[in-house]
């Protein structure tokens, strides 16, 4: 019984897709929190030479953020919207978590 229920899920084109998106944003996540060391260093610098942060490093931080959050939340299955470039940047920040059920 189990078996077949696998191998009946394991047909639907739905889940193949779902696990090459996944893949492909599992190595996104990882090239955005390499590239997340950029504004923690460049603010980092700014701060110590002027005592003050950056707004635009801080807001391009802010950003990285909020998508590192969309995509370990599509990861998880804790969203179907497609991260970017599927969706809008900024629909990220936009995002809700499902209800629970």
């Amino acid at each position: 019984m189990i078996e077949e229920q696998v191998n009946i899920h394991l047909s639907q084109v739905q889940i193949w897709k779902r696990i090459f998106l996944m893949l492909l944003f599992a190595v996104v996540i990882t090239l955005v929190r390499w590239i997340a060391w950029i504004p923690i260093l460049l603010q980092l610098f700014f701060i110590l030479v002027s005592g003050e942060k950056n707004r635009h490093i801080l807001s391009f931080g802010r950003g990285l953020a909020i998508y590192d959050y969309h995509l370990l939340l599509f990861l998880v299955f804790g969203t179907e919207t497609l991260p970017f470039p599927f969706s809008p940047w900024a629909m990220s920040a936009e995002l809700k978590l499902p209800d629970e059920k």
